[in-house]
């Protein structure tokens, strides 16, 4: 028998992960309920968003449902996304510094300048190009990594490759209230120059905008930097795409003949293109080891608590 009771001992380890979030979420929108403005609306959203992992949980492992089961593993790609945007209405109202400074400060200090404008020197058009579509998979390799481990029936892998996964998400998002800041792109460069300065050649513009979108810059937003989201340090892009290139050699899926060189190309396509300092990626690969240390220890005490078995690296 589990040693915790129906529903919770139904629960995954990144289903935990994304429950405490959100509960962790919440005690903030009501401790800091005075200077949240939507603090009622994002308490309801996620007491909504627990009941929904719990009901899909125990559905798909009670029932053992193929659609749940599914929907077991798809309901991480919006919660990933959902939360990002919550954290977002909570920097600013918690966290109204930036700490660019710091940063561009560090970079200096580390590289005698800074790392984007020595880049400019080897930018062109086709590497632009290639790095803008590059830095545009980052969602979609930890999707290939876990696809690729399921089509080999290799559930308990792909389980804790999505709880390494989220945990890490969510460990980058702590980080962005440490340390709030807009990225070089805004402070070193001129944003709204931008395609003048780093061109592309078909779809650069068109990827940038959509990137812009989900930072919250729809394209003709006025004063940008005032409204950008606050997702500099650690580069969440580097940490959890050091994860997935690790998880992805450690786990010995043939996924990491795509993974590893496109990875490799997408962290560095985020201080070429001017998303991150140099310093937000040493950030993120501190993050990434203490992601990635942590997790097969809290992943195995879960599934030992729930009598699943346990992963072994």
């Amino acid at each position: 028998m589990s040693y915790f009771p129906s529903p919770i001992n139904k629960l995954k380890a990144y289903d935990v992960i994304v429950i405490l979030f959100y509960l962790f979420l919440t005690i903030l929108n009501l401790i800091f309920s005075s200077k949240i403005e939507l603090w009622k609306t994002f308490i309801t959203f996620n007491v909504l968003i627990i009941a929904i992992v719990f009901t899909l949980a125990y559905i798909a492992e009670t029932y053992r449902n193929k659609i749940f089961r599914i929907l077991h593993y798809l309901y991480l790609i919006p919660s990933v996304l959902i939360t990002f945007k919550e954290v977002y209405y909570l920097i600013r109202p918690l966290r109204p510094n930036d700490y660019d400074n710091l940063l561009i400060e560090i970079d200096r200090w580390i590289f005698g300048g800074d790392p984007t404008i020595y880049l400019y020197n080897i930018a062109n058009p086709i590497l632009t190009e290639v790095l803008q579509i590059v830095y545009g998979l980052f969602y979609f390799l930890p999707i290939i990594l876990v696809v690729a481990l399921l089509i080999k029936r290799r559930v308990l892998e792909a389980d804790y490759a999505l709880f390494v996964v989220i945990y890490g998400f969510f460990l980058s998002y702590l980080g962005y209230f440490a340390l709030p800041a807009i990225g070089p792109r805004f402070t070193l460069h001129d944003f709204q120059n931008e395609n003048i300065e780093l061109p592309g050649i078909l779809i650069t513009n068109f990827l940038r905008n959509i990137t812009n979108t989900v930072e919250s810059i729809p394209q003709g937003t006025l004063n940008p930097e005032q409204i950008v989201q606050r997702d500099v340090f650690p580069s969440g892009h580097t940490m959890i795409t050091l994860v997935v290139i690790y998880l992805s050699i450690k786990l010995i899926s043939r996924s990491r003949f795509f993974i590893v060189p496109i990875g490799t190309l997408l962290i560095f396509a985020t201080v070429y293109l001017r998303y991150h300092y140099v310093i937000d990626l040493i950030g993120g690969l501190l993050f990434m080891l203490f992601c990635v240390f942590t997790s097969p220890i809290i992943f195995n005490w879960w599934n030992r608590q729930t009598k699943r078995p346990i992963i072994k690296l």
